[in-house]
């Protein structure tokens, strides 16, 4: 028996279990195979960004994961003397979320299987490893073998979200550009820790660089790079990595190791992210050095990308060819942090004690300046994604424009007088958001209803109450009838005031469902914004 599914979904790692809970979500008929039939116990990512927390928000996951991660975890970085050269504890949260925050992966992919739960539409096919796939022009079809034989599975859609080793990369014969670095690193990590280091740590050096960092439930790893003429087995043994952690607990007795292995570090980004029905995310697109901690985190941008797009198409409110925004807007910014992972790597090991003496003076001078200062411990070094190209509006863009950019999340205020993060209020649709109001009265009726077939939201930013001047409207006073189906927010944090204080010119935005900006401009322009966006989609 052949089953269909509007989107298969190979791999179940983090990339591959947030997809499907946002097209769970988004109510579509989803399949989700993963060869391995329990998550795996070893944690390998270990740190999560504000943004992906955001995605995470969208099904309402963010607060149980970041329950139990050490939040807003500070990072030190010292030279090959032991002295600080930075600490960087970022404190600013233009997402709505803590920027730099480090878990324990076992944990969060538990939770967002379980998280599947939810979804009727969702079906997860653990233990099923995939080992056949017949891309055709209307379909897909993929064939599972299991404990109790083979299942056969047709999909609109197919999704590799299956790792490094991808095996939807491989039969599409999809090249992996870019390299492979000659250095190996040793990654120990233990149980048991007892050393009271609320931060990450990294030691650079000309010699042998290496890093620590605390994880959740007494967990912690090590790094250590493993130096020319060195045996990468030898390394792995308990007794020279006892040694090469041993400094680290000079008082106590060692913690205990659960994993010792060996990495090579590859810089490669896949040729192209979609081929006809079957696209690529995460690991299976783009591989980069862990040196930042994006390779999880860029997955789920991916996923957050592809996801909407998906759900539009499936449900007939697009062609086909919006799915092609996914490569244009995705892969360069990926491969964008590919190539920032691996420049930071070498900032790790200098080439000699010279050139360590010039780094060093060049980033302790910098932190002098207040500006330069502020860039780098509130981690502003960490490249943005721009979409200058697909679903978006480019003819606005210019270099202070959010086009292309992810909205930001102030606190604001419903009118029912709760505090809510701005993205609770829009939802996962797409929104036309005014920092001003008047934008429902500008529209017109029939670009209203193209707007609200959508399933698109309107919603006004009005100032709060305790605010509000002679002639401004109150939305809690507006009468009934059709404008009810606009949302009113008050700006109670103020974020939205100074975004249009900012940007007096940008008095409207269209935000994506995955919170990126598709167009601006100001209130005259409402009907004429909306027909451009509209066009997007065609």
């Amino acid at each position: 028996m052949t089953e269909f599914f509007d989107v298969v979904i190979v791999g179940a790692g983090p990339a591959g279990l947030v997809l499907a809970n946002l097209l769970g979500a988004a109510d579509l008929h989803v399949a989700l195979v993963e060869q391995n039939a329990e998550v795996i116990e070893e944690p390998r990512a270990v740190g999560i960004d504000d943004e992906a927390l955001r995605s995470l928000q969208t099904f309402g996951m963010a607060e149980p994961v970041l329950q139990d991660a050490v939040r807003n975890a500070p990072i030190r970085y010292y030279d090959s003397r032991g002295r600080v050269l930075a600490h960087v504890a970022p404190t600013q949260a233009p997402q709505g979320w803590p920027r730099r925050n480090l878990f324990f992966q076992p944990d969060l992919e538990r939770k967002l299987r379980a998280s599947l739960e939810r979804w009727d539409s969702v079906t997860f096919l653990s233990g099923h490893e995939v080992v056949q796939l017949d891309p055709g022009e209307k379909s897909v079809r993929l064939v599972t073998r299991h404990a109790d034989g083979e299942r056969v599975l047709t999909g609109g859609y197919a999704v590799g979200a299956d790792g490094g080793r991808s095996f939807l990369r491989r039969i599409l014969d999809i090249p992996m550009l870019g390299d492979t670095a000659p250095m190996t690193w040793l990654v120990v990590d233990v149980a048991d820790d007892t050393w009271d280091a609320p931060y990450s740590a990294v030691f650079t050096s000309p010699k042998r660089p290496s890093m620590t960092i605390p994880l959740p439930f007494g967990h912690r790893r090590f790094e250590f790079k493993i130096l020319d003429g060195e045996d990468p087995a030898e390394m792995t043994e308990p007794s020279r990595v006892a040694e090469l952690i041993a400094p680290f607990y000079p008082a106590g007795e060692l913690p205990r190791p659960i994993r010792r292995r060996v990495y090579w570090h590859h810089s490669r980004t896949a040729a192209r992210f979609r081929e006809g029905r079957v696209f690529l995310a995460g690991d299976a697109a783009h591989l980069q050095p862990p040196f930042f901690g994006q390779g999880m985190n860029s997955g789920i941008r991916d996923v957050t990308n592809l996801a909407w797009k998906l759900a539009m198409v499936v449900r007939g409110h697009a062609a086909d060819s919006l799915l092609d925004t996914y490569d244009q807007e995705r892969r360069e910014v990926a491969k964008t942090m590919v190539e920032f992972a691996t420049g930071i790597g070498r900032l790790y090991q200098p080439r000699s004690r010279v050139t360590e003496v010039l780094r060093n003076t060049a980033f302790r001078g910098a932190q002098r300046i207040p500006g330069a200062r502020d860039y780098i411990l509130q981690m502003k070094y960490k490249p943005i994604p721009h979409y200058q190209e697909g679903f978006v509006r480019a003819a606005r863009q210019g270099k202070n424009s959010l086009v292309g950019k992810a909205f930001p999340q102030p606190r604001v205020q419903t009118t029912d007088g709760r505090s809510e993060l701005l993205d609770e209020v829009l939802g996962h649709r797409l929104a036309l958001l005014s920092l001003v109001p008047g934008a429902h009265a500008r529209l017109s009726p029939a670009k209203a209803r193209a707007w609200a077939e959508l399933g698109a939201a309107v919603v006004e930013v009005h100032a709060p109450p305790s605010y509000r001047r002679q002639g401004q409207e109150d939305p809690r006073e507006r009468p009934a009838g059709p404008d009810t189906e606009t949302l009113a927010v008050f700006d109670s944090h103020g974020g939205l005031r100074d975004l249009l204080l900012a940007r007096p010119q940008d008095q409207v935005y269209v935000v994506r469902p995955d919170r990126y900006v598709a167009a601006t401009g100001s209130l005259d322009d409402v009907d004429k914004l909306v027909t451009e966006v509209l066009k997007l989609f065609e």
